[in-house]
């Protein structure tokens, strides 16, 4: 297999922000892919701070951080945008002070743009106590036609969620908070991002299909609510860049529903404000995600770029891309990282294995990141049995630019029209090799 998309230097991005954005929005199809369904595409999304080139993966930097790294590294490794989460900085150390730093950008010193998702999600999972039905529906164990579990995860969602917001306590030290549309929006016009999403709400495929209508019109009145609410902070805060607002669309696995939230949120229209793209967020399974993309993307049109959300498996970004998005983020690849999960063309694998005790030789022959251009396996091996912070910091570096380029070479292999020899190489390797580790 050709893996010379592992070696190729990226891009760097500048080292500073435009002063004067010449464009500051809008979405330039480039390349159309005819596989699969002929959804795919490559294209140029436009920001307050500089251009994304779709398809491309953009990496979590949960609190202003991709852990383990400092924003140099990821600028070096290839990532042209971060995303960081509202309910987490909202809590710590709060959105006003990052305003009063000049935005998550400066903030973090993080030249280029910038993503922050609406909170919703972690709001429900990690402050009102929904962990416990998540852990239920992902453990593999859960039968989600049992009514009883039904029961469960409406009960758990009507303790807290009602029509106008969601109240939940903090789970850093317990203290109770409220979260509306109108807040998400002040929240992520503070963190100054340059692409935010709508507030929704969450659910999961616990939830039987009368709770999921009813949450999908709440998330529709929600999302009317945050254009109402972007429309006068932009308007209150004209000496800033402009932010982009994309409205995320719900609707678990029901075909119906997703349908009908793609046309509902690619329609919405208050007083000439419009969403500026589109998130998929939401329960499904991921057998299921090229499918319903497929059904969202189909009903959206091409004018406006669509984000998946929490995404970041190779099999995955095939999948997603042959069926419309243009952009993904995810917490795995750092996440995993941090565990000795090491990312390569062959699959993954646990560098703390015996095996590499003395293996001297780089984490994955020929990848040009820092880690592997540096250090062998067998430093990396030592590191991890040592406890040592490092080890995540050099495992992070490479899983990290092994899923930028892989997206970055999905890119290039559209544009170049060898898209599905590509895909068939790289899956044909990668899932051959048996379970991740």
């Amino acid at each position: 297999m050709n893996t010379h998309w592992l070696s190729t230097a990226p891009t760097p991005l500048p080292t500073e922000p435009p002063r004067v954005p010449t464009r500051d929005r809008g979405f330039e199809l480039g390349t159309r892919l005819n596989a699969g369904p002929g959804l795919g595409r490559t294209g140029v999304l436009h920001t307050a701070h500089g251009e994304i080139h779709t398809p491309a993966f953009i990496p979590v930097g949960t609190k202003a951080n991709v852990k383990a790294l400092v924003p140099e590294m990821v600028a070096d490794l290839g990532a042209q945008a971060v995303l960081a989460n509202a309910y987490h900085l909202y809590l710590q150390p709060g959105s006003d002070l990052v305003d009063e730093a000049g935005g998550l950008g400066s903030f973090m010193n993080w030249p280029g743009p910038t993503y922050t998702d609406s909170g919703g999600f972690q709001v429900l999972s990690l402050g009102a106590g929904f962990k416990k039905v998540l852990s239920q529906e992902f453990s593999g164990s859960a039968n989600t036609d049992d009514p009883r579990l039904h029961m469960q995860a409406v009960k758990a969602s009507e303790a807290v969620v009602d029509e106008d917001g969601v109240v939940f306590r903090s789970h850093i030290d317990g203290t109770r908070h409220r979260f509306t549309a109108e807040v998400s929006m002040r929240i992520q016009h503070e963190l100054g991002s340059d692409i935010m999403f709508s507030f929704d709400e969450l659910t999961s495929l616990l939830h039987p299909r009368s709770y999921q209508e009813e949450s999908l019109e709440r998330t529709h009145a929600w999302a009317r609510r945050c254009l109402r609410a972007h429309a006068r902070l932009t308007e209150e805060r004209v000496d800033k860049p402009y932010q982009q607002l994309w409205g995320v669309i719900q609707g678990a696995q029901y075909e119906d529903l997703r349908r009908k939230a793609a046309r509902t949120m690619a329609e919405m229209d208050e007083g000439g404000w419009r969403f500026d793209g589109f998130g998929l967020g939401g329960a499904l399974e991921k057998e299921n995600l090229g499918t319903i993309l497929t059904w969202v993307s189909e009903e959206l049109g091409e004018d406006r770029p669509r984000h998946l959300l929490g995404i970041s498996e190779p099999e995955d970004f095939f999948s997603g891309v042959e069926a419309g998005a243009d952009t993904f983020d995810c917490v795995n690849p750092s996440r995993v990282a941090r565990n000795a999960a090491i990312y390569s063309p062959d699959g993954r694998f646990n560098v703390t294995n015996a095996r590499f005790k003395r293996d001297f030789s780089p984490l994955v022959e020929g990848c040009g990141c820092y880690t592997c251009t540096h250090y062998s396996a067998a430093y990396v091996h030592h590191l991890f049995k040592a406890k040592e912070m490092l080890a995540s910091t050099l495992a992070t570096i490479h899983n990290e630019w092994f899923t930028v380029r892989l997206v970055d070479a999905i890119r290039d292999s559209i544009d170049n029209g060898d898209y599905e020899a590509f895909r068939d190489d790289m899956l044909g390797r990668y899932t051959s090799k048996g379970s991740p580790a």
